[in-house]
């Protein structure tokens, strides 16, 4: 699915992004072009953030 029309970025590439070390909309921006421009996708972004963050288990954190 695209999340950046402007700059033609998927969700996937955003993904990645994240995984490679993008914590916050600026820092995707900045990996991949996803809400450099006109900025109708950084919600988008930011939610592809945090369930990447809700996904990964707190280190020394037990359930």
């Amino acid at each position: 699915m695209y999340v950046c029309l402007c700059q033609g970025v998927t969700s996937h590439v955003v993904e990645q992004a994240v995984a490679d070390g993008a914590r916050t909309s600026k820092e995707v921006a900045n990996a991949c072009g996803a809400g450099r421009d006109c900025g109708r996708c950084r919600r988008t972004v930011r939610a592809i953030i945090e369930a990447h963050f809700a996904d990964v288990p707190t280190a020394g954190v037990q359930p």
